[in-house]
């Protein structure tokens, strides 16, 4: 981005996004990212780009998520900072503008830092830690806090200051200040007829090049919020005494206001998220809230919209061609191999850029970008449509019903546990015939789902014949599909539950993994360290798991090695490690395993925990990033973060094979006859 341009007064960018440049305060030269990682600056003047600090440093997993910020006196940085392998742990970086390569890891804490910003004057930074908040049971994330790191130290003393040792020292230099000014008063001659831009330079001039004492600033950091949060902005009073925050306790962001000298914390206005922008008044910020430019008044957390209007000429047409376009080369510049597998992908786009002028809606226009991505053999691609839908959802009444019934009515076979007809003193058991819903009869080979269109959650009455012939009235609550589905999970599950202690006898444990996240993590843990925790041994079921990211954190939980017993007085309370499982375990996998469901046995195969006992899982192991697009119901992802094993080859396409291999037929499938936990449990035996 060049500017031809510069205003009296620049407007000084924050540099959050990697497309929104940002102006020195001395409005002479303009910071950008290229290639979504590299810190460069171009001077306005003679148009010479330098790099202030190389790509290689960073990573960008989204466009937006590498924060760089200019100092006061345009002489240096503050950058997010990954330096050789901390993908994981970013930090914050010092770096000197000039393009001389000097840089300091200012955090180096092993945690995630970032989103840093300088304040007093460029004398400290606050920034975003998640050291002490929180923290997931699996590798999803944590709560944060805001910090501060002074750079002066008379600037840290001052701050440490209470509020009544400050207001002394405010008014000491207050009456030191009047005296001097008292002193010039008279020699003070106002030049007159000097142009603004003059008055511009000299301002800038004025600004001083700062000074870091950077050896102890480990021992000058302080926690400027109470309690971790889900925490969105931040923004530092200019005197120091006040933070204000975003951050997300029940419902949604909300602003607050810590008096750092008092110790105290009020909510200022509800419902304000996201980043916080200060005013020339240094009373007010602006954020984004529901969609609508709002001001706060940080005095009293009143909110004010700002209207504006942004009409254009929809060109549905040319944003195909665009977000096409767009697609083509984000596969680029960001798929995992640099090669693309080897495919001309250039070639591709001229293949599939002829359709476009025969398209004209978002079904086709999906479909066509998922084929081109297709030629990838890749995993984690492909392109979606969201459509606005109208139609009524279809409520479930959950259960089963004979589908060799031939009579009127619905025949219920099983009713399924927890669902709405599962509840105490309800008429429909198995063998019952519902033979109406809301007065409605349901006659032999009807389609009875119209019936309960838009009725979940609703009440509906059945009317219901039972085994003896009496003809009752039962009142339910039919669900949702969603609702429903996680019933047959639940029922899935227990069925296999069963069937390991059956077959067991008792000695064998069976968990199943549902997706790589924090809350399956959960189950596992409580599962494994309680419920089964008298067991010989264990299944861990990953089969029909999406992903997620957990692989490390499943197979550091299953590696378990007993060093220690404690006994007090004879008497066995525990093992150490207490965390971990220490017996023996398997994992089943099959071919509906995907991403990190073939990540995580692909880690517990490699590390030699235990077998693998089912059918072969594809290799998806990549890392995604499904982007939304200028039109938001249209998303396609990117497969952008490989992963290899020591030796140097990428797990995407390569096939995990089982220690014993054994497929499920459909028809066993259908049956319930599960051949593959059969084995997984007598291998165990």
């Amino acid at each position: 981005t060049y500017a031809t341009e510069i205003e009296e007064e620049p407007l000084v960018a924050d540099g959050r996004t990697s497309f929104q440049p940002a102006y020195s305060p001395d409005g002479k030269e303009v910071a950008f990212l290229r290639d979504r990682t590299e810190l460069c600056v171009i001077n306005l003047a003679d148009k010479k780009i330098r790099t202030v600090l190389d790509g290689k440093y960073n990573y960008s997993y989204s466009d937006g998520d590498v924060t760089y910020r200019w100092s006061p006196d345009s002489r240096w940085f503050l950058v997010d900072y990954i330096g050789h392998g901390g993908w994981n742990n970013k930090d914050v970086a010092l770096v000197k503008a000039d393009g001389s390569g000097e840089v300091t890891n200012l955090t180096e804490s092993g945690y995630t830092d970032g989103n840093a910003k300088w304040v007093l004057g460029g004398k400290a930074m606050i920034w975003e830690s998640d050291r002490a908040g929180y923290r997931s049971h699996g590798s999803w994330g944590s709560e944060s806090d805001t910090y501060i790191m002074f750079f002066d130290p008379e600037a840290w003393d001052r701050f440490r200051l209470s509020k009544e040792e400050l207001a002394l020292l405010e008014e000491a230099e207050k009456d030191s200040k009047d005296k001097a000014d008292d002193s010039v008063k008279s020699d003070k001659k106002d030049k007159k007829g000097k142009k603004d831009a003059d008055k511009n330079s000299e301002k800038a001039d004025k600004v001083e090049a700062l000074k870091f004492d950077l050896d102890g600033r480990r021992d000058r950091v302080a926690r400027l919020t109470g309690n971790s949060s889900r925490m969105g902005d931040a923004h530092l009073s200019k005197k120091g005494d006040k933070l204000y925050y975003c951050a997300a306790f029940e419902d949604g962001y909300d602003l607050w206001e810590r008096d750092l000298k008092e110790g105290t914390v009020r909510k200022l206005a509800k419902g304000v998220g996201g980043f916080m922008n200060p005013g020339k008044d240094e009373n007010k910020v602006y954020v984004v809230r529901r969609g609508s430019l709002t001001e706060v008044n940080l005095s009293d957390g009143k909110t004010k919209d700002i209207a504006f209007e942004a009409d254009f000429n929809y060109r549905p047409a040319m944003e195909r061609q665009y977000i096409f376009n767009h697609a083509w080369r984000q596969v680029n510049d960001k798929f995992y191999d640099p090669k693309i597998h080897g495919v001309d992908w250039k070639g591709y786009h001229e293949a599939y850029g002829r359709f476009l002028d025969h398209i004209d809606n978002n079904y086709d226009f999906a479909q066509m970008l998922s084929e081109m991505l297709g030629e990838l053999n890749g995993s984690h691609t492909g392109a979606r449509y969201y459509a606005y839908g109208s139609a009524q959802p279809t409520a479930s009444l959950g259960a089963f019903f004979d589908e060799d019934y031939k009579g009127d009515g619905l025949k219920v076979t099983e009713v399924i546990a927890r669902g709405p007809l599962a509840t105490s003193g309800n008429k429909v058991r198995p063998g019952v015939v519902i033979e109406s819903i809301d007065g409605h009869k349901i006659a032999a080979g009807t389609d009875y789902y119209p019936l309960l269109a838009g009725k979940a959650g609703k009440k509906v009455t059945l009317g219901v014949v039972t085994p003896e012939g009496r003809r009752e009235e039962q009142v339910v609550k039919p669900i949702g599909s969603g609702q429903l589905n996680d019933l047959l999970y639940n029922r899935w599950v227990e069925r296999n539950r069963q069937a390991t202690a059956r077959i067991s006898g008792g000695r064998i444990g069976y968990i199943h993994v549902k997706g790589m996240d924090s809350p399956s993590f959960r189950t596992v843990y409580s599962d494994l360290l309680g419920r089964y925790r008298d067991c010989d041994a264990v299944v861990i079921d990953t089969r029909h798991n999406g992903g997620g990211w957990l692989h490390d954190d499943l197979a550091t939980l299953l590696s378990g090695k007993q060093y220690a017993e404690f006994a007090p007085r004879g008497q066995y309370i525990g093992s150490d490690p207490f965390n971990k499982w220490l017996k023996p375990s398997c994992v089943l996998v099959c071919e509906d395993n995907y991403s990190n469901a073939h990540g995580f046995p692909w880690v517990y195969k490699t590390l030699g925990i235990g077998k693998l006992v089912g059918a072969p899982v594809p290799g998806t192991m990549t890392a995604v990033w499904w982007e939304s697009q200028i039109d938001p119901t249209i998303v396609f992802g990117i497969p952008q973060v490989g992963c290899k094993d020591m030796q140097g080859r990428y797990l995407e396409n390569l096939d995990l094979n089982p220690d014993i291999l054994i497929y499920n037929t459909p028809e066993q499938q259908l049956s319930g006859d599960d051949r593959q936990l059969e084995a997984a449990v007598k291998s165990l035996m």
